[in-house]
């Protein structure tokens, strides 16, 4: 007579039983939705590489801004292209610059919605880099210390503007400590900085550049942002950021590290982002309009991924999308 096994029933039948005992579930609280904004243009220009996305207008982004927070988004993060770039990248700390006009216009119209800037020398340099550079013969060397000075005065212009939050994403050295000292100094000690603790030089940042208009005139970025095979390495990173004052540590890109953002988020404990970066966008866009997958099951796996993976917070070009198809 053949004996009877009792195995545990899994809960497949029910729709019902499978969302009361889901391990992680998506919430309006988990997405930052990037923008763009540019002097360049006087409307909309659609992004060819990133399908959906575009470069707006001062007035066009605190549109964007006002119909994202109705949606339940809760932060934005602004990323400038400024009329005209120089050595010094002065637009990113004037005090008329770009991300300075629209931070007053954003939290003017919507006070309430949380405006995080990228902080970072690339957009706004006639190079290309993320700092200031020294040209030896035919190679050429990003000055830290000189760099970090142009991030401060970035940070401090952008506070004043209204930022809640500042985002340094230039890995250079030391560049934490100086923000949170110049911040602290200055009157703004509640302003939080999101620190691009652990910034890979991906391939998949490709699309961002043709956004941001920032691809280096000379050389790469592999100085200075991380080798994509090191992982003690980012969790070295991450240490230094959390020690000088970082409140919430991010990781970019995301799926290629989510060994990286789970590391970092138990070992660190702290708030923790992720940024499913440009690449990663073009690529499910692109074999969506080829019918390869359904584009919001396939978003809704990969960021449901990406939160099980650790990530507190995440940055993502779909944030808009995502607060329809999770409340559906």
């Amino acid at each position: 007579m053949r004996k009877l096994v009792h195995r545990p029933r899994r809960l497949r039948r029910s729709p019902a039983l499978r969302n009361l005992v889901r391990e992680t579930n998506l919430t309006p609280h988990d997405f930052i939705l990037p923008l763009f904004v540019s002097e360049k243009i006087d409307k909309r220009r659609p992004i060819a590489s990133m399908p959906g996305v575009s470069q707006l207008t001062v007035k066009e982004v605190v549109d964007e801004a006002d119909k994202a927070h109705d949606a339940g988004i809760q932060a934005i993060i602004l990323f400038g292209i400024p009329a005209k770039k120089d050595e010094r990248a002065s637009g990113a700390y004037a005090e008329n610059g770009v991300i300075q006009k629209a931070l007053r216009a954003i939290k003017k119209k919507c006070p309430d919605l949380i405006a995080i800037t990228d902080v970072c020398l690339c957009e706004y340099m006639s190079h290309g880099h993320c700092g200031v550079t020294r040209m030896d013969g035919e190679h050429f060397h990003v000055l830290n210390d000189e760099s970090v000075d142009l991030l401060v005065k970035t940070s401090l212009s952008h506070a004043k503007a209204g930022a809640d939050m500042v985002a340094p994403s230039d890995m250079m050295d030391g560049r934490i400590g100086a923000i949170r000292e110049a911040l602290d100094m200055n009157g703004f000690s509640d302003t939080g900085i999101m620190s691009y603790a652990a910034k890979f030089a991906s391939v998949f940042y490709g699309p961002f550049r043709d956004a941001a208009e920032s691809p280096p005139k000379f050389g790469d970025r592999r100085t200075y942002q991380m080798d994509t095979a090191n992982a003690d390495e980012a969790l070295r990173e991450v240490a230094l950021d959390v020690e000088e004052g970082a409140d919430i540590i991010m990781i970019k890109p995301a799926l290629p590290y989510l060994d990286i953002l789970w590391r970092a988020r138990e070992r660190f404990g702290k708030p923790t982002a992720v940024y499913h970066v440009s690449g990663e966008y073009a690529m499910v866009k692109a074999a969506a309009e080829k019918k390869v997958f359904d584009e919001r099951a396939a978003v809704l796996e990969i960021m449901t991924s990406i939160k099980r993976a650790g990530a507190d917070i995440i940055v993502t070009y779909w944030a808009r999308e995502l607060m329809k198809w999770i409340s559906a």
